[in-house]
């Protein structure tokens, strides 16, 4: 196995060298190496709409109607969410809907409330 380290954009774990670039065949993606060795001293950050840092545990509040894929369902405006978990991936944030039930979020269509 590789020591390469994974993609940051899709986590994929077949990531190869070409020169003084990392490349991902799965998405595409090329980052250089010495972004690499910067990148993985800071943890990552997730950040609202606004910009706020947000945290496990904060609550948040929908800024788009957003439609349930593969129902009928809309989350609407205004709608509160409390106790987020912040996860790795597209979408950055678990919770639980309050008659929706349990979504992922995208950081990018809430704000902290």
């Amino acid at each position: 196995m590789s020591n390469f380290p994974k993609c940051p954009k899709c986590g994929s774990e077949y990531t190869y060298s070409d020169g003084s670039m990392y490349v991902c065949p799965e998405c595409a993606h090329e980052w250089s190496m010495e972004a690499q060795a910067v990148s993985s001293d800071d943890a990552r950050v997730i950040k609202d709409a606004h910009g706020t840092v947000l945290q496990d545990g904060d609550t948040v509040t929908v800024i788009k109607d957003l439609k349930v894929k593969g129902s009928s369902l809309v989350v609407k405006v205004g709608t509160k969410v409390r106790n987020i978990r912040l996860v790795d991936g597209d979408h950055d944030i678990d919770c639980k809907i309050d008659g929706i039930g349990a979504m992922k979020l995208k950081s990018e269509f809430v704000k902290k409330a």
